[in-house]
């Protein structure tokens, strides 16, 4: 019972103290209601008194000085968590309040004494107004019930208070959002350019500006885009057409990816870029324009150029360098170009239109910010594996006396986090050699076959991984088990090709596993997944001796 009292109580001050009203001055509405109530009642003095954990703040007052007293002395204390008026023609007949200090003249002489609670819609007593007298007095009914009314007015100027308080502070964050979002937009050096509805331009960023020349200008048609923004095919001579606009292909398509055209202004350095984009709309489906994300590729085209032409008198350290950049295209175009910079845009409109229109949306529309929201973290977390997979295939091996338990240390501290959350156990066997490694790829292969290891558990049993190494025919075999939930049979093989997944239970990228595969051929090694005896999977990659 006193849990539960207690609970209540702490409940009540978090609603007392989230009006922010203690030891602030009353405002003159506040100040007007306390007098009407001593009008109602007929008396020359009245009070709006908050209980707060330790006292009775008297917020304002008429017909005396206020102040603050003891709560074990007030008599508005004594029954305002009931809720209920309370009503004493006099006070000095009523056991209960008989002998307290505000009637016995230790603080003053009351008689007649009456309070109505100030309860929130929650059932939070806040304190009372309250009104009394020296002398004996009667109220009737009707007196009452005003007293009652006057009592949900002062909550309805405290509730104002509290909104008007809440909305400064959201209106702040929007602002500084807004803020934030316009500094990233004229940081970035990724031109982003948004149209209304009907096709007129309503911003160009910094870099836009930059590469066009010029700023958005809303009163030019989109037929007339080409002509004042200098927008040409890839020839450099045929002038876009208004159907291959990248923002008019977004507008009226839904979605455009890889669009390359050239910016030609006058008097400015030509630009090859490659857009992408997408049509924006309110959950209900209104239309609200549309934006493109513009990256410039020039030198990436000039230098495919360059090889192209070099070809002939070239022809085999060329045909190593077509294969080296076509991939190394792929990649820079699905990270930099189709998914990075829309990837930017839509973030932030998604946030701009959670804070803009957060409130008239419905369940549905934050449900759908929400799900958008999810899939850009996602396809960021699979841009990231990719940059981990090409570094691991580009950057140089750099090899070097390692200590492989120390390596392997050093990769399980990374994971700290996600081994504690989970309650997995990671330990590392005796007898790790040292070898000739690039450490910092050797930490990066461990690190993610333990994480593997423990975010592939098997539900309801503690988790266990195991890294260990054993010598055989002058090479080192490292070990990673698990008695995690283990892989078929049949597809040991195919997890270690990009963008291969087996648990649909818990869904990665599928590069996690080809970035180890790449990360040991570099080390001259191999790499291959059995099952561990009792359950669970082993992962054995092997090491050269020497």
């Amino acid at each position: 019972m006193d849990r539960t009292v207690s609970a209540n109580e702490r409940q009540r001050l978090a609603a007392l103290h989230e009006y922010r009203l203690l030891d602030e001055p009353a405002d003159d509405e506040l100040e007007a209601v306390v007098r009407v109530a001593a009008m109602v009642a007929g008396v020359p003095t009245a009070t709006l008194n908050l209980i707060d954990e330790n006292r009775q703040c008297q917020l304002t007052t008429t017909g005396f000085e206020g102040g603050d007293s003891p709560r074990s002395e007030s008599m508005c204390a004594v029954r305002f968590e009931a809720g209920e008026v309370v009503y004493l023609p006099d006070a000095r007949l009523d056991p209960v309040y008989a002998r307290n200090p505000w009637v016995t003249g230790v603080h003053a002489d009351v008689r007649f004494y009456a309070s109505a609670p100030l309860v929130t819609p929650q059932g939070h007593a806040l304190g009372t107004l309250c009104v009394f007298d020296s002398q004996r007095r009667e109220l009737t009914a009707e007196q009452i019930d005003r007293l009652k009314d006057l009592a949900q007015v002062i909550l309805a100027l405290f509730e104002r208070r509290r909104q008007a308080r809440l909305n400064a502070r959201l209106a702040a964050e929007a602002e500084a959002r807004q803020q934030f979002t316009d500094a990233v937009l004229e940081t970035i050096d990724v031109a982003v350019a948004a149209a209304d509805p009907d096709g007129h331009l309503t911003l160009f960023n910094r870099a836009a500006r930059d590469w066009h020349g010029r700023d958005a200008d809303p009163g030019v048609e989109p037929g007339d885009f080409s002509d004042r923004y200098r927008l040409f095919r890839t020839d450099g001579v045929t002038p876009l057409p208004v159907s291959e606009i990248p923002l008019m292909q977004a507008l009226r398509g839904g979605a455009v990816r890889g669009a390359e055209m050239l910016i030609q202004p006058a008097g400015r350095p030509a630009r090859h870029v490659v857009a992408g984009g997408r049509r924006l709309s309110t959950a209900d489906g209104t239309p609200l324009g549309a934006v493109v994300a513009m990256t410039d590729v020039t030198a990436d085209r000039e230098q495919r150029g360059a090889l192209e032409r070099a070809h002939a008198e070239l022809a085999d350290t060329i045909a190593e360098l077509r294969r080296s950049n076509t991939e190394l295209e792929q990649f820079a175009g699905v990270v930099s170009h189709d998914l990075a910079a829309p990837l930017a845009v839509v973030n932030g409109y998604l946030e701009l239109l959670e804070d803009a229109y957060g409130d008239v949306l419905d369940e549905q529309g934050h449900q759908w910010i929400a799900a958008g929201t999810r899939a850009v973290d996602r396809m960021q977390g699979l841009i990231e594996a990719l940059l981990t997979y090409a570094r691991a295939g580009s950057e140089p091996c750099r090899r070097d006396k390692a200590d492989v338990r120390e390596v392997a240390e050093l990769a399980i501290t990374d994971l700290r986090d996600s081994i504690t959350a989970a309650g997995a156990t990671v330990t590392v066997g005796p007898g790790m050699p040292v070898l000739a490694v690039d450490p910092t790829l050797l930490r990066q292969l461990l690190q993610n076959l333990v994480g593997n290891a423990v975010k592939y558990r098997r539900p309801g049993v503690p988790s266990t991984v195991t890294v260990d190494a054993e010598c055989r025919a002058g090479e080192w075999r490292i070990r990673v088990a698990d008695n995690g939930i283990g892989i078929p049979e049949a597809d040991r093989h195919r997890v270690f090709e990009m963008f291969a997944q087996v648990q649909a239970e818990n869904p990665g990228h599928g590069v996690g596993l080809a970035t180890c595969q790449r990360i040991v051929q570099r080390h001259g090694g191999r790499i291959w997944a059995a099952a561990t005896p009792g359950g669970g999977t082993t992962v054995t990659f092997t090491l050269p001796g020497a």
